[in-house]
């Protein structure tokens, strides 16, 4: 049987995995959908919380960005490595060790007593999470063989993808008003359990690359070149780009990642094998992964300042006005990876994702000093989630389908990279972008005057949206592009889509 060619390499034993896996794999798909959306809320739901935690432990606004950059600079820079210890070491071991990990980490951050000891629980939140979200996803992709079945499974994880940011700035908000921002860290000790108990009965521990070893040059590489990229684009925010901190990362990165690139073509057991990029599908799947993350930044980051600042919304309401987008966006979801692109293939629907997303980002840059939610942002809203969810969830689908058993976890690490590389690239830019517009408007104006005040503020959000909707036209075109035409493979016992 074609599940048995993915799932017996591992420990003895293993030939029944397959059997119990298919029993259980709708279960198995709760699990893994639940630990993801505890690592996809991690990096929106404490954004509600933060004024509380500074309030609260009394540090400054120019730290108050790395509550958040922490988190994402550990996980972007980590992630890679995880996904390789799980294929090395087992995905049931990877997946249990990052969710017990993430909630002890979680817990030392809800008991923070000063701004180092929250930051720090916040990148080690990035590492666990490094280690457990390439596990879940390759747990998906290689408990679920039957193509129709992983297309219902990946609509379902992509939802989750896609619209756990929305989620956790709801779940941030209730949680901030109804309790104390440090619950928007503890709730992650309760979803931890859950998930915990649920992989533990439910899991096998397969080790489907257990022969090869740690690429460690590969791994030093990787994670710096990464980690570089995304701190110069964080100091962009606080630094000129003119500033040694801002583009000396940046060029330390790209260089760093051009590197590792070249060690992948050396190493006798690269940490990211290139035959996992080789494939346009595959490679076309992963940028539009990178740029619906950098895109959809646009949508909450800024949309969230607009309803709270100028519309004067509570955090729990803030929360509440995102749910039409996570309908629609669970919607598309379903539809695309079911019913379209196994119809007409990837090369018109992800385009045509891109495109719904553009013009729902254009049409949110009419929004003024006087408009309301029901006719200036709801709309907007729907459109926009329809159309990233024609985008997501396809597209992490495609990224990780085909891959070798052994390939799955960097495969899944490497979709994971793109999403939190993109949405931190697509901060910086976007708040560079929209400080810098804010400015230019109110140059020879009365700035003491709160209604030019507002307009500063209106400008700044509508040049974010307009730079996302542009974004998003881009990845329109490009994956066009690279996609190939016609509906692609997505058999279970197929070989490797490209071979070295």
């Amino acid at each position: 049987m074609s599940q048995k060619t993915l799932t017996d390499s591992g420990q003895e034993g293993a030939v029944e995995a397959p059997a119990a896996a298919s029993a259980k794999r709708w279960w198995i798909l709760a699990v893994v959908a639940l630990a993801q959306l505890m690592v996809v809320l991690d990096a929106t739901i404490v954004n509600i919380a933060l004024p509380s935690a500074q309030a609260d432990l009394g540090f400054s606004d120019g730290n108050r960005q790395w509550i958040v950059t922490a988190y994402a600079l550990a996980f972007a820079s980590l992630l890679l490595l995880g996904g390789r210890i799980a294929d090395l070491f087992g995905r049931k071991t990877a997946f249990l060790i990052g969710v017990v990990g993430f909630a002890a980490v979680s817990a030392l951050g809800g008991a923070a007593t000063n701004f180092e000891m929250l930051v720090t629980a916040r990148a080690l939140q990035g590492a666990f999470g490094a280690l457990l979200a390439p596990a879940a996803l390759s747990l998906l992709n290689t408990t679920f063989t039957d193509a129709r079945e992983r297309a219902r499974a990946f609509s379902v994880y992509g939802a989750i993808a896609g619209a756990g940011g929305a989620v956790g700035l709801l779940l941030g908000g209730v949680l901030t008003d109804a309790l104390d921002w440090r619950w928007t860290l503890y709730v992650n000790v309760v979803i931890a359990v859950v998930a915990f108990a649920g992989g533990w009965l439910l899991l096998h521990n397969h080790r489907d690359a257990a022969n090869s070893k740690l690429d460690v040059p590969g791994t030093l590489l990787v994670a710096a070149g990464l980690f570089s990229l995304v701190y110069g684009f964080s100091n962009a925010e606080t630094h000129d780009w003119s500033s040694p901190e801002t583009w000396g990362f940046l060029v330390a990165g790209g260089a760093l990642l051009a590197a590792f690139t070249w060690w992948q073509t050396r190493a006798a057991h690269p940490l990211l094998p290139l035959r996992i990029l080789l494939d346009r599908n595959r490679a076309a799947s992963f940028l539009a992964v990178l740029i619906s993350g950098g895109g959809m930044f646009g949508v909450f980051l800024f949309l969230t300042y607009y309803l709270q600042l100028n519309l004067s919304f509570s955090p729990t309401k803030t929360g509440v006005a995102f749910l039409p987008m996570v309908a629609a966006l669970m919607v598309a979801a379903q539809v695309s990876t079911t019913t379209l692109v196994p119809r007409i293939g990837p090369k018109v629907v992800i385009p045509l994702g891109f495109a719904v997303a553009a013009v729902g980002m254009a049409w949110l840059t009419g929004i003024g000093v006087g408009s309301g939610y029901l006719s200036a942002v709801l709309p907007q809203l729907i459109v926009t989630g329809f159309g990233l969810g024609l985008v997501m969830p396809p597209a992490m689908q495609l990224a990780t389908g085909g891959v070798a058993a052994e390939d799955a976890g960097v495969a899944s690490a490497t979709v994971n990279a793109m999403q939190q590389v993109g949405g931190s690239i697509g901060t910086a830019l976007l708040n560079t972008l929209a400080a810098s517009a804010a400015t230019a408007y109110l140059a020879g104006k009365d700035p003491t005057n709160k209604l030019v005040q507002a307009r500063a503020t209106i400008e700044s959000y509508t040049t974010a949206f307009w730079w996302s909707a542009g974004l998003f036209a881009v990845g329109a075109l490009i994956t066009f592009l690279l996609f190939r035409r016609g509906v692609p493979e997505q058999d279970a016992d197929a070989a490797p889509v490209v071979h070295m």
